[in-house]
């Protein structure tokens, strides 16, 4: 240990010695905006999210100060009813992801689509919507394909219309 401690400050030592100069900074690097960056993800359906009737307190995004149930009481007042659904960004209850609003891309075979939906609820391990929305999605192939592999990109909410 000591003898590799006494080499490396002799190589630092030398380093300095012969005006080796710090070596660059790169520049800042740009801010990402999360509103561009596309995510590859996993996408299924589940049919409950196609009923209008249901009650925003059966999801993730009931109540709490993230809530949705005080201002859209049923699935079917979400203004992108029915393209809801659940997403991985929500772990749980009161997320402050709930209500965001995301674009889903689909590319494969003859298909290439994008949606809008609105995250309500928690899909750990990609996204979970209305068999309505992922006919939009996937040229009414929901029930052939069953899961498909997607982009989703984070919106702002007023794309939604939020």
């Amino acid at each position: 240990m000591k003898y590799f401690t006494a080499i490396t400050v002799a190589l630092m030592a030398s380093l300095q010695l012969t005006g080796a100069a710090p070596a660059p900074q790169p520049e800042a690097e740009a801010e990402v905006d999360l509103f561009t960056r596309a995510t590859s993800v996993s996408v299924s359906y589940d049919p409950k999210f196609d009923v209008a009737g249901s009650s925003l307190n059966t999801v993730s995004c009931s109540d709490g100060v993230n809530g949705l149930v005080s201002r859209y009481p049923t699935f079917g007042k979400l203004p992108t009813f029915p393209l809801i659904g659940g997403a991985p960004t929500i772990a749980g209850w009161n997320s402050p992801n709930c209500g965001n609003c995301y674009s889903l891309h689909y590319k494969g075979g003859k298909v290439d689509k994008t949606i809008k939906v609105i995250a309500i609820d928690a899909a750990p391990g990609g996204f979970n919507i209305g068999k309505q929305a992922m006919n939009l999605l996937t040229n009414n192939q929901a029930e052939a394909l069953g899961r498909v592999t997607a982009t989703y990109t984070l919106l702002a909410d007023s794309e939604c219309g939020l």
